[in-house]
């Protein structure tokens, strides 16, 4: 693996979500896949199964949620500065299925200090949009690399 300082900004990025990937047990064990990585981008995708639906026979918001947040990590995790949620709202617009396969795709609106904002878009396969999700994120101070470019190990 290459040092940080030789890494080109998109390799830094793929660095990041493989290490924060390989600690995701919930988005794994959820199914979703990531599709996209790039500096301040994400894509995820999840299928809806029977698991994952209400009283009403609808996505439960909840996995909505959930898959836009994921998408928003990724996206704000791109940097080598450990980044959380600071505020996230959402805003569902229509409901989601049994076996609808959702694509979440996340991109940095701002990002500035230690503070970004990060706009995530859920859609399904017909390309109707489910879900606007804005998510206000904080750096804190761990990263996910050394400077070889080795991972950080836990303490």
């Amino acid at each position: 693996m290459p040092r940080l300082d030789e890494m080109t900004p998109q390799q830094l990025a793929e660095a990041c979500a493989r290490e924060m990937w390989n600690d995701d047990s919930a988005s794994q064990r959820l199914g979703m896949e990531l599709i996209h990585i790039a500096p301040g981008e994400a894509t995820l995708r999840m299928t809806l199964n029977e698991n994952m639906t209400n009283g009403h026979g609808n996505a439960h918001g909840g996995y909505l949620f959930t898959l836009a947040d994921s998408a928003f990590a990724f996206a704000c995790n791109t940097y080598n500065q450990v980044t959380v949620a600071q505020h996230c709202s959402i805003t569902y617009l229509a409901p989601g299925a049994l076996g609808d396969r959702l694509t979440a795709t996340a991109k940095q609106v701002s990002r500035t200090g230690r503070s970004g904002i990060y706009d995530i878009v859920l859609t399904r396969e017909d390309g109707t949009v489910l879900v606007q999700f804005r998510g206000h994120s904080r750096t804190i101070n761990r990263t996910f690399l050394n400077a070889d470019g080795s991972p950080v190990q836990d303490a």
